[in-house]
């Protein structure tokens, strides 16, 4: 998982998730970790679920979901391994390689993560000429683009379609939308080749050739 927002459970039970290698966080804010209560009943099946993220993220998780991570515990809490990670690091987790992608989100350093053919940021407010070079001409962009009109800390239309320009990716698909956004319908059709507005439920097919950064 990359995230887990407070529709975790909706989520989860619409597409049948019934196992969980890793969640990874981008970021601290709630939208972003407020379903973690959720995953318990993952952990009935699998057991402790490895958390990634920046170390003042997981300070963030510790203190704000703080009966998690007491030394006095009662059965049926969330079962939890916090591993902090930093920008351009690299990890594995199953067979999978990922590296951790430096983002600004207003005034905030968060993370975007990418694999040989997915590149995912949410978030976003600014991408360095290191980043966008880094993921050019990638197979799947994922990025953020909140609203037709300009934010403080987020990626407007416009500027989402201006780093697409020079990302190049096969697709992308924008996420992280605001109802300010319009009518999906409507919005999808000022689109042009190869971005398409992402949607709950949307699946993405990836080649099963182990992932190389």
């Amino acid at each position: 998982m990359i995230d887990i927002g407070p529709d975790f459970r909706q989520q989860a039970l619409g597409v049948g998730l019934h196992s969980l290698s890793a969640v990874f966080l981008t970021h601290e804010h709630a939208d972003h970790t407020a379903g973690l209560d959720d995953i318990r009943p993952i952990n009935f099946l699998v057991g402790p679920i490895p958390f990634y993220g920046l170390p003042r993220v997981l300070a963030d998780l510790q203190q704000r979901f703080h009966y998690v991570f007491e030394d006095k515990q009662y059965p049926g809490l969330p079962e939890v391994t916090l591993h902090p990670v930093q920008a351009h690091q690299q990890l594995t987790i199953g067979d999978q390689s990922f590296e951790c992608i430096p983002v600004v989100h207003g005034s905030m350093d968060i993370l975007g993560i990418k694999t040989q053919e997915l590149v995912y940021i949410t978030d976003a407010s600014l991408l360095s000429d290191a980043v966008v070079h880094s993921i050019k001409h990638c197979k799947i962009l994922v990025l953020n683009a909140l609203r037709k009109k300009e934010h403080h800390s987020h990626l407007s239309l416009r500027q989402a379609l201006e780093y697409v320009d020079r990302i190049q990716p096969d697709r992308c698909y924008l996420t992280h939308i605001s109802h300010q956004m319009g009518l999906h319908d409507e919005v999808e059709k000022e689109l042009m080749n190869p971005v398409s507005l992402a949607y709950d439920g949307l699946t993405l097919s990836l080649s099963d050739e182990p992932a190389t950064v």
